[in-house]
Protein backbone atom coordinates (compact mmCIF):
# COMPACT_ATOMS: atom_id res chain seq x y z
CA UNK A 1 0.00 0.00 0.00
CA UNK A 2 1.38 2.97 -0.53
CA UNK A 3 -0.17 5.16 2.04
CA UNK A 4 1.01 4.02 5.59
CA UNK A 5 -2.35 5.76 7.48
CA UNK A 6 -5.00 3.32 4.73
CA UNK A 7 -6.12 1.00 7.01
CA UNK A 8 -6.23 -2.54 6.38
CA UNK A 9 -9.25 -4.46 6.24
CA UNK A 10 -11.88 -5.41 3.51
CA UNK A 11 -10.70 -3.53 0.74
CA UNK A 12 -14.33 -3.44 -1.42
CA UNK A 13 -16.37 -1.96 2.06
CA UNK A 14 -13.60 0.94 1.19
CA UNK A 15 -13.83 1.14 -2.20
CA UNK A 16 -15.45 3.48 -4.37
CA UNK A 17 -14.85 2.78 -8.31
CA UNK A 18 -15.93 4.41 -11.00
CA UNK A 19 -15.14 3.18 -14.11
CA UNK A 20 -16.18 4.28 -18.37
CA UNK A 21 -15.26 3.30 -21.88
CA UNK A 22 -14.15 6.85 -22.95
CA UNK A 23 -13.81 7.60 -26.76
CA UNK A 24 -10.42 8.77 -26.90
CA UNK A 25 -7.22 7.26 -27.04
CA UNK A 26 -5.26 7.17 -23.74
CA UNK A 27 -2.60 9.12 -24.65
CA UNK A 28 -4.87 12.06 -25.04
CA UNK A 29 -7.52 11.17 -21.97
CA UNK A 30 -4.00 11.09 -19.97
CA UNK A 31 -2.82 14.03 -21.18
CA UNK A 32 -6.38 16.42 -20.57
CA UNK A 33 -6.18 14.79 -16.80
CA UNK A 34 -2.28 15.76 -15.76
CA UNK A 35 -1.94 19.23 -17.64
CA UNK A 36 -3.54 21.62 -15.80
CA UNK A 37 -5.22 23.86 -18.47
CA UNK A 38 -6.88 20.76 -19.74
CA UNK A 39 -8.22 19.87 -16.34
CA UNK A 40 -9.27 23.31 -15.33
CA UNK A 41 -11.65 23.12 -18.37
CA UNK A 42 -13.59 19.37 -16.90
CA UNK A 43 -13.19 18.73 -13.33
CA UNK A 44 -15.75 18.50 -10.94
CA UNK A 45 -19.23 17.23 -10.88
CA UNK A 46 -22.14 18.90 -11.70
CA UNK A 47 -23.03 22.84 -10.42
CA UNK A 48 -19.39 22.50 -9.38
CA UNK A 49 -16.51 25.28 -10.34
CA UNK A 50 -12.90 25.01 -9.83
CA UNK A 51 -9.72 26.97 -9.56
CA UNK A 52 -6.86 25.40 -10.50
CA UNK A 53 -3.60 27.22 -7.85
CA UNK A 54 -1.03 24.69 -9.07
CA UNK A 55 -0.19 21.46 -10.77
CA UNK A 56 2.72 19.41 -10.92
CA UNK A 57 1.70 16.26 -12.02
CA UNK A 58 4.55 13.72 -11.94
CA UNK A 59 5.83 11.50 -8.91
CA UNK A 60 6.24 13.69 -5.47
CA UNK A 61 4.45 16.32 -7.06
CA UNK A 62 1.29 17.96 -6.25
CA UNK A 63 -1.89 19.83 -7.53
CA UNK A 64 -3.31 22.09 -5.70
CA UNK A 65 -6.82 23.50 -6.10
CA UNK A 66 -10.30 24.64 -4.87
CA UNK A 67 -13.49 23.41 -5.72
CA UNK A 68 -17.17 25.50 -5.25
CA UNK A 69 -20.41 23.58 -4.97
CA UNK A 70 -23.55 23.32 -2.74
CA UNK A 71 -22.70 26.31 -1.08
CA UNK A 72 -19.69 25.73 0.49
CA UNK A 73 -15.64 25.73 -0.55
CA UNK A 74 -13.51 22.45 -0.91
CA UNK A 75 -9.70 23.19 -0.77
CA UNK A 76 -8.24 20.14 -2.31
CA UNK A 77 -4.79 18.89 -2.36
CA UNK A 78 -3.64 15.91 -4.71
CA UNK A 79 -0.24 14.25 -4.06
CA UNK A 80 0.82 12.54 -6.69
CA UNK A 81 2.37 8.75 -5.83
CA UNK A 82 2.66 7.10 -8.92
CA UNK A 83 2.68 8.46 -12.61
CA UNK A 84 3.04 6.08 -15.42
CA UNK A 85 2.43 7.59 -19.04
CA UNK A 86 -0.05 7.10 -20.42
CA UNK A 87 -1.08 4.27 -18.19
CA UNK A 88 -1.71 4.88 -14.32
CA UNK A 89 -2.34 7.59 -11.81
CA UNK A 90 -1.83 7.18 -7.89
CA UNK A 91 -2.18 9.74 -5.48
CA UNK A 92 -3.28 10.96 -2.35
CA UNK A 93 -6.74 12.90 -1.97
CA UNK A 94 -7.75 14.91 0.36
CA UNK A 95 -7.90 18.79 1.79
CA UNK A 96 -4.28 20.12 2.64
CA UNK A 97 -4.98 20.37 5.98
CA UNK A 98 -2.27 18.62 8.26
CA UNK A 99 -3.20 14.89 9.26
CA UNK A 100 -6.53 15.17 7.48
CA UNK A 101 -8.76 12.60 8.37
CA UNK A 102 -10.62 12.57 5.32
CA UNK A 103 -7.57 11.57 2.87
CA UNK A 104 -7.74 8.73 0.61
CA UNK A 105 -5.44 7.04 -2.31
CA UNK A 106 -6.95 7.18 -5.66
CA UNK A 107 -5.69 4.76 -8.40
CA UNK A 108 -6.48 6.00 -12.02
CA UNK A 109 -5.78 3.46 -14.50
CA UNK A 110 -6.10 3.74 -18.85
CA UNK A 111 -6.20 0.86 -20.47
CA UNK A 112 -6.22 1.17 -24.24
CA UNK A 113 -9.08 -1.13 -25.99
CA UNK A 114 -9.16 -0.73 -29.94
CA UNK A 115 -8.07 2.78 -29.52
CA UNK A 116 -10.31 3.92 -27.09
CA UNK A 117 -9.94 4.39 -23.34
CA UNK A 118 -10.98 2.39 -20.67
CA UNK A 119 -10.94 4.25 -17.47
CA UNK A 120 -11.11 2.82 -13.99
CA UNK A 121 -11.28 5.30 -10.96
CA UNK A 122 -10.81 3.47 -7.59
CA UNK A 123 -11.22 5.41 -4.38
CA UNK A 124 -9.76 3.93 -1.36
CA UNK A 125 -10.81 5.48 1.93
CA UNK A 126 -9.33 4.91 5.36
CA UNK A 127 -12.50 2.79 6.67
CA UNK A 128 -15.80 2.15 5.20
CA UNK A 129 -17.61 4.66 7.74
CA UNK A 130 -15.29 7.41 5.91
CA UNK A 131 -16.46 5.86 2.76
CA UNK A 132 -20.13 5.75 3.65
CA UNK A 133 -19.68 9.47 5.01
CA UNK A 134 -18.59 10.61 1.75
CA UNK A 135 -20.69 8.88 -0.44
CA UNK A 136 -24.01 9.98 1.79
CA UNK A 137 -22.81 13.14 2.71
CA UNK A 138 -21.52 14.11 -0.70
CA UNK A 139 -22.77 11.95 -2.99
CA UNK A 140 -19.62 10.96 -3.93
CA UNK A 141 -20.75 7.86 -6.25
CA UNK A 142 -23.01 10.03 -8.35
CA UNK A 143 -20.86 13.17 -8.50
CA UNK A 144 -17.71 11.07 -9.86
CA UNK A 145 -19.80 9.94 -12.73
CA UNK A 146 -20.73 13.67 -13.21
CA UNK A 147 -17.11 14.52 -12.98
CA UNK A 148 -16.17 11.49 -15.48
CA UNK A 149 -19.56 12.74 -17.87
CA UNK A 150 -17.60 16.40 -17.80
CA UNK A 151 -14.17 14.51 -19.11
CA UNK A 152 -16.04 12.76 -21.42
CA UNK A 153 -17.55 15.98 -23.06
CA UNK A 154 -14.37 17.45 -22.93
CA UNK A 155 -12.44 15.10 -24.72
CA UNK A 156 -15.62 14.92 -27.63
CA UNK A 157 -15.19 18.54 -28.10
CA UNK A 158 -11.18 18.82 -27.97
CA UNK A 159 -11.59 15.77 -30.96
CA UNK A 160 -13.55 17.56 -32.70
CA UNK A 161 -11.83 21.11 -33.13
Amino acid sequence: MASDNITSGNISEREVIITRLLRAPRELVFKVWTQQEHLAQWWGPDGFTSTIHSMDARKGGDLKMTLYGMGMVFPNLIKYIEVIRPAKLVYLHGSGAENDPGEFEVTVTFDDEAGNTRLTMRSLFKTAAARDFVVREFGAIERGNETVDHLETYLAKIQRQ
